[in-house]
């Protein structure tokens, strides 16, 4: 057995409610497993990797590792930086003209002695990896990269269960608890949740799931206008599914004349095709980021959605609120920790054995916990929406499915 030296670990990409405890839990195993093994961590994901910035995991760290399982975010910093991405890592001045960012980020890993580089992160992360990983072997630099798959979107193939994702779920949950009682403050409020997933609508159907068993938990008082219909889950629109709009409409119109507001759960890739489409016509520029993806803070797809709709149902008062940034910071629930601890678990295992890959349980292997190998990663999994729990979601709340969403004027 080829025992690692030295390990780096770095985290790149959106937050999610599982960074801070992955990193922990990988500290923890290796000083588990032989605390002589040594751990940095690159500040600021690829960007820290291609500069040479690092924590160096002092026996202080290794003994409070588990302080990290109680912190969300990602105490040792994010930052959305491709490799491959030449033109935009000049840019930001971490290469120079005429380098590789690849080959220095190589070159710096050979430079810190690091022998196993653990990667957590969502589908860019990982592919950003699978490129590393490429260029280390085709290269002979004789590194092993293994990662762990980040995101709230839960949208990486062929992974059954991306970390952070049951907690962001959760954690959406609650702040629309505290959210949906500003249906009240005015007559006819219209109130639109939009909820992370560019191209994955599973979080906001989760979100819609997690937060109506906090509805079934509570007790209600229709008498004095305290009635669960007005605090119920009125829609839920994700990019996966088709919408009528004028027909939506007429179905929220009758909810909206019989309980005084309507509530709507949307993911923040819904509706996206149709916006960008309307900006294009009037000659706007689409913002995008250094992936090529459409920024979606800046297209505002709640804010679209409550455009279309306020006047077709007659709403007084629009109020979009976005749980995002709130739920992906959030600490990792029990059980995502467990989810993570297995995760970590086996990738330290795979780190004693050299072998590269993803770290997740396999849908195409029959669901197994393994190292999936990189060419096999990639993003923008869709939500299968014919899963009995939302399908049922959708019945209980009255509304239809359909099949891809389609903006209708």
């Amino acid at each position: 057995m080829n025992k690692p030296k030295k390990v780096a670990i770095l985290t790149a990409g959106g937050l999610a409610p599982c960074l801070s405890s992955a990193i922990g839990s990988l500290i923890e195993r290796y000083t588990e497993i032989d605390p002589a093994i040594e751990i940095i961590c690159y500040r600021s994901g690829y960007k820290g990797l291609l500069l040479g910035d690092s924590y160096n995991v002092t026996p202080k760290v290794r003994e409070k590792a588990a302080l990290l399982h109680r912190f969300g975010g990602s105490p040792i910093g994010n930052s959305r930086v491709k490799l491959t991405n030449v033109k935009d890592c000049i840019k930001r001045g971490l290469v120079q003209e005429g380098q590789d960012p690849q080959k220095v980020a190589a070159d710096q890993l050979i430079k810190d002695g690091v022998d196993i580089l653990h990667t957590i992160g969502g589908d860019d992360t990982n592919t950003a990896a699978a490129d590393l990983a490429a260029f280390l072997a085709t290269n002979n630099y004789g590194l092993t990269v293994i990662g762990l798959p980040k995101t709230v979107d839960n949208d990486v193939f062929p992974i059954k269960q991306s970390l952070g994702a049951w907690t962001a779920a959760e954690q959406g949950a609650l702040y629309f608890k505290n959210v949906v009682a500003e249906n009240n403050s005015n007559p006819r409020m219209l109130i639109i949740h939009e909820v992370m997933g560019r191209s994955c609508g599973w979080l906001t159907a989760a979100t819609a799931v997690e937060y109506r068993k906090l509805l079934d938990r509570a007790e209600w008082l229709p008498e004095i206008g305290l009635d669960r219909l007005a605090f119920e889950v009125h829609g839920v629109f994700i990019p996966e599914m088709s919408i009528d709009l004028a027909a939506e409409a007429r179905r929220l119109r009758a909810v909206m004349d019989k309980v005084d507001c309507v509530n709507i759960f949307v993911s923040e890739g819904a509706g996206v095709e149709a916006i960008v489409a309307e900006m294009q016509a009037k000659g706007q520029e689409v913002p995008r980021d250094a992936f090529g993806h459409v920024k979606l803070d800046a297209v505002n797809p709640g804010k679209w959605f409550g455009e279309q709709f306020a006047g077709m149902i007659g709403a007084e008062k629009t109020l979009v609120q976005k749980s995002g940034y709130f739920a992906r910071a959030s600490a990792a629930n029990i059980e995502d920790i467990r989810l993570i601890k297995s995760c970590a678990d086996l990738a330290v295992e795979c780190a004693m054995r050299r072998e590269s890959g993803l770290i997740g349980h396999d849908e195409d292997r029959g669901g197994v916990l393994r190292a999936i190998e990189f060419p096999r990663i990639k993003g923008g999994k869709p939500f299968d929406f014919d899963a009995p729990w939302f399908t049922q979601t959708l019945a209980e709340i009255g509304q239809a499915k359909g099949g891809r969403v389609e903006a209708s004027h």
